[in-house]
């Protein structure tokens, strides 16, 4: 057969191009897909910000990155494709749902520029301006290619809003955009200042005061929350106006759905190639368009109804003033030199200028932008302000029902600490924007009531386990006790502990002993875990350039084995205590493949690393502390004349556990402090929770250790384990020369008695 124009060649390209777009509906299946991923994404930070009762809902499942972009980008297979014909009703409503879907999808994730670097921020919202002018484009060449027949085109008028709402949109973006590096900088001033301010509440946190530490979590709480970068973005006039625009344009879609349902049936059967998919991603895009619509819609709302009242005659003049933050990026973009070198004088004049027009343009188009986001807030507050005006009455007698209800249910000592509590002001650490107004009681109310949610929370996880071993100590003699001075060092320098590998070798030693209660045993197990991820938390947190990170991973992956496998260095401990020994006979045995170990490592290593202990492998400073601490207990213990039991020695190294544990919890609340506060603005609400919940967690082991001394002179200079142990045993030594010096007086003061 040829393909010179016989009669066969339309028929065989008739059947080609009838098998090339047989997969189209499975195509058409795939964007369904895609969207629907969205709608679900959107559906789980509604439901998200409902939950946590964040109504300016933070974008967390559904935000602008790589992911998001590529299913939207799949979502708009419709509205790009210039060659397959869709001009059933179907079709059409399906082209139109898909730009508007794009718009939803938009201003649900307006909020998450906040929680990008700069280079984030630039990447994807170049990345979204990309995508959007690439679809805007491809449906107006599709326009102009059949603007003869444009009398005849479905929903022309409500597709052409569809395209300059996702415009307008992307201008919002853009304009929000710019804003963000300089409302980061005016935050974290303004954090760093509020900061110090409240330093002075840190003093003397080593006292353990758990109120303290409550009023101290809930002003770095407030701090933070306010000054989220998304929840601050939340509040801009660009994502209100946003928030307006989305609802615009969903009730647009709805509109165009109704009308064609009502004049030619929605569920006409599709003429493209699509087929019957097309239903599918009408049904879907429209659904992601109603569930996406919430959000936006809501942040509109709630901004509207704090400003409704906020808002009086002073403040109008408020809604023609740009402040500072919106153009000071490109301010200082426009004074600064260029960012590259032009040799000859003249062209580097005409660039300067050029830039500077540019930039001025620039400037006067964002003066533009946020001056009609303010004009339409200002219209939405007048038209809004009765159905506003009522719900604020509303409001406040439902709030003034409930607290007198709860007062009125509560017992004596609950009221007078709520009321206590109440008296808290928190409103100097509400972080605000110049020109913002004052956020109001009930979203106040909401931040301080998720603290005290969040560490009621903690309280559910308290160690029980934990805090029965360290009722059983009562000083923190085995700080000291677990390594004497007195054994020889395998190396020229000394290993230095952290919190965590003394503990995990001491239990090691235990569980390996004959003779001892099963349960014991499994409430030593249980209550070392417990312990271990608080002392893991502490230990990092004290080792801040990481100078002990290795020493600090050795005691993670012995426990690992120890907790899973009961086996330290591929030692059954199970069958080592069940073996019939001693407790002598084993702490030999320890003692021995621990010292092995060690020495053999030595004698082959060659990396001039290994000539630093600190550089060495998890296995062999494990190896040590055990070459260590069993060297001592047998000192202690008498070696093998000793009468003492094997269970009595298991629970002298449980109290000496106890000890340590109790001695590392000391530095619960500067780990709680120093988790309040933390630099990067991006991290600082999640890190304020953990301390909310750390605290929460560990409540009653501060009370415990509020009421017991600490031995040593300067409780606050002591942090680490080498720093107690160093302390203590110069307070040792100056209680000693004291007590000696004491005796000599009283004999001198008794012979002058006597005589």
């Amino acid at each position: 057969m040829t393909f010179d124009g016989t009669s066969e060649d339309p028929n065989r390209a008739s059947a080609i191009e009838t098998l090339l777009e047989a997969p189209m509906p499975w195509i058409g299946m795939y964007v369904a897909t895609a969207s629907l991923l969205c709608a679900v994404a959107m559906a789980a930070d509604t439901l998200h910000g409902f939950w946590t009762k964040k109504h300016w809902f933070p974008s967390k499942y559904f935000s602008l990155n790589a992911t998001s972009l590529t299913l939207i980008a799949v979502a708009m297979k419709l509205p790009v494709d210039l060659t397959t014909r869709m001009y059933s009703v179907t079709d059409r409503l399906a082209k139109i749902s898909s730009l508007v879907f794009m718009s939803a999808a938009m201003a649900n994730f307006l909020t998450s520029l906040g929680c990008m670097s700069n280079k984030d921020v630039l990447m994807n919202v170049a990345a979204l301006g990309i995508l959007v002018i690439t679809v805007v484009v491809n449906v107006i060449i599709q326009i102009v290619q059949v603007r003869a027949y444009l009398y005849n085109r479905l929903a022309f008028h409500e597709e052409l809003l569809a395209i300059l709402s996702m415009m307008f949109l992307l201008v919002m973006f853009i304009s929000s955009a710019v804003m963000i590096p300089s409302m980061k900088r005016y935050l974290e001033t303004k954090y760093h200042e509020m900061h110090r301010s409240a330093l002075t509440e840190e003093e003397g946190v080593h006292q353990f005061t758990t109120d303290k530490l409550r009023v101290l979590i809930k002003k770095y709480w407030v701090m933070a929350e306010t000054s989220n970068p998304q929840f601050v973005i939340a509040r801009s006039v660009t994502c209100t106006t946003s928030g307006v625009l989305s609802l615009f344009i969903a009730l647009v879609l709805v509109e165009a759905e109704i009308r064609m349902a009502m004049e030619f049936g929605m569920l006409h059967q599709s003429y493209s190639s699509y087929g019957w998919s097309t239903k599918f991603v009408l049904l879907t895009q429209t659904t992601g368009v109603i569930v996406g619509m919430i959000a936006p819609a809501a942040r509109w709302f709630v901004v509207l109804k704090y400003r409704s009242l906020n808002e009086g005659r002073s403040d109008i003049g408020s809604a023609v003033t740009v402040e500072g933050y919106w153009t000071q990026k490109m301010v200082e973009w426009r004074q600064s030199s260029l960012s590259f070198q032009i040799q000859n004088f003249k062209s580097r004049k005409l660039v300067h200028d050029l830039r500077g027009l540019f930039l001025t343009f620039c400037i006067s188009v964002q003066y533009l932008i946020v001056l009609t986001s303010k004009l339409v807030l200002l219209i939405s507050i007048c038209l809004t302000t009765p159905a506003m005006a009522c719900l604020n009455y509303i409001t406040r007698l439902k709030r003034k029902n409930r607290v007198s209800h709860s007062v009125s249910s509560r017992d004596p000592e609950v009221v007078s600490g709520s009321i206590a509590d109440s008296e808290l002001d928190i409103r100097p650490y509400v972080m605000l924007l110049e020109g913002e107004v004052e956020l109001p009681a009930e979203t106040l109310e909401n931040i301080c009531n998720e603290v005290d949610e969040v560490i009621h929370k903690g309280t559910m996880r308290k160690p029980k386990n934990l805090l029965k071993l360290l009722s059983k100590s009562s000083s923190f003699r085995g700080v000291i006790e677990f390594d004497s001075y007195q054994v020889p060092s395998l190396h020229a320098q000394d290993l230095p502990y952290c919190w965590s590998l003394p503990v995990v070798t001491l239990a090691c030693i235990a569980l390996a002993l004959p003779n001892v209660d099963k349960n014991k045993s499994s409430f030593l197990l249980s209550s070392v875990t417990e312990g271990l991820r608080l002392v893991k938390l502490i230990d990092k947190t004290l080792d801040r350039k990481g100078g002990i990170a290795n020493i600090r991973k050795a005691a993670d992956v012995v426990w690992v084995k120890v907790e899973l496998y009961h086996k330290w260095q591929d030692e059954d401990l199970r069958e080592t205590s069940l073996k019939g020994k001693n407790a002598a006979e084993i702490l030999h045995e320890l003692f021995y493949k621990a010292e092995k170990t060690v020495l053999e490592f030595q004698r082959n290593a060659r990396d001039c690393l290994m000539k630093n202990p600190l550089n060495w492998p998890a296995n062999v400073i494990a190896a040590n502390s055990m070459y260590r601490v069993t060297r001592t207990v047998l000192l202690n213990h008498g070696g093998s004349e000793s009468h003492e039991t094997d269970e009595a020695l298991f629970d002298k190294l449980s109290m000496m556990i106890a000890d340590i544990l109790a001695a590392c919890l000391t530095n619960l609340a500067y780990v709680i402090t120093v988790k309040c506060h933390r630099n990067a603005i991006e991290e600082r609400e999640k890190s304020v929770r953990k301390a909310a919940l750390l605290l929460g967690e560990t409540e009653e082991i501060l009370v415990l250790l509020q009421q017991r001394e600490l031995p040593i002179s300067a409780p606050s200079k002591a942090a680490d384990i080498e720093e107690w142990r160093a302390l203590v045993k110069q307070d040792n030594k100056n209680f000693k020369r004291d007590a000696s010096q004491s005796k000599v007086e009283a004999r001198y003061d008794s012979s002058d008695v006597q005589e």
